[in-house]
C-alpha cells in the first residue's frame, strides 16, 4: 500500500478516535529495524470496557467506509481492556487507562519515534502536492508530445491531398 494511503487511513483512524472521546491518543512511527511487522501504532485511552468497544467500532466503520477495508485481526474485542486491531500497515491498541499503564508500549518502544496529528497531516499535504506535481508534469509532457506529432500528420495529409490534385 502506498504511503499516502496509509496515512490517510491512519489520519482516519484517529479522527475515528476523536470522534468516540479517546483519551491520550499517540501515534509511534516505529524503527523499520526494529519492527518488521508494522510501520505505526495507533494507541488511545478509553474509560471504560464499552467505550473501547465503540473505539474500534468507529474505526472499523470509518476505514471500512472511506477506504474498503477491514482490520486483519482483532484481538480483545470480548474482554474490552486492551483491544489490538491489525491493519499490516499500522496497529491500533484501545486500552482502559490501568491496562495502558500496565503494558507501557511506549516505554517498550523507546526507538519510536511519536508523530502528531498535525505532523501527520503536513506530510500527507507535502505528499499530496507532490503526487499532482508529478501527475501535471506527466500531463504535461502528453500534451506536448501529441502536439509535436499532430503537425506531422497534417503535414502527411497536405502530402497525400496535393499528390491527389496532381494525379487528377
Amino acid at each position: 500500500m502506498p504511503k499516502t494511503e496509509v496515512n490517510q487511513m491512519l489520519a482516519a483512524a484517529v479522527e475515528a478516535c476523536d470522534e468516540r472521546k479517546a483519551e491520550d491518543i499517540r501515534i509511534l512511527a516505529l524503527d523499520p529495524a526494529e519492527s518488521g511487522l508494522t510501520d505505526y501504532f495507533l494507541i488511545c485511552s478509553g474509560n471504560s470496557d464499552r467505550q473501547n468497544v465503540a473505539i474500534t467500532d468507529g474505526i472499523e466503520m470509518k476505514l471500512k467506509k472511506e477506504f474498503g477495508t477491514l482490520p486483519n485481526s482483532v484481538e480483545g474485542r470480548r474482554q474490552g481492556e486492551w483491544i489490538l486491531m491489525d491493519y499490516v500497515d499500522f496497529i491500533v491498541h484501545v486500552f482502559t487507562p490501568e491496562k495502558r499503564a500496565f503494558y507501557g508500549l511506549e516505554r517498550l518502544r523507546k526507538s519510536a519515534t511519536s508523530v502528531s496529528v498535525d505532523d501527520l497531516n503536513a506530510e500527507l499535504k507535502q505528499q499530496i502536492k507532490t503526487t499532482r506535481k508529478k501527475s501535471a508534469a506527466k500531463k504535461k509532457t502528453v500534451v506536448v508530445a501529441a502536439k509535436k506529432s499532430a503537425p506531422k500528420k497534417s503535414a502527411a495529409k497536405k502530402a497525400a491531398s496535393s499528390a491527389k490534385k496532381r494525379t487528377r
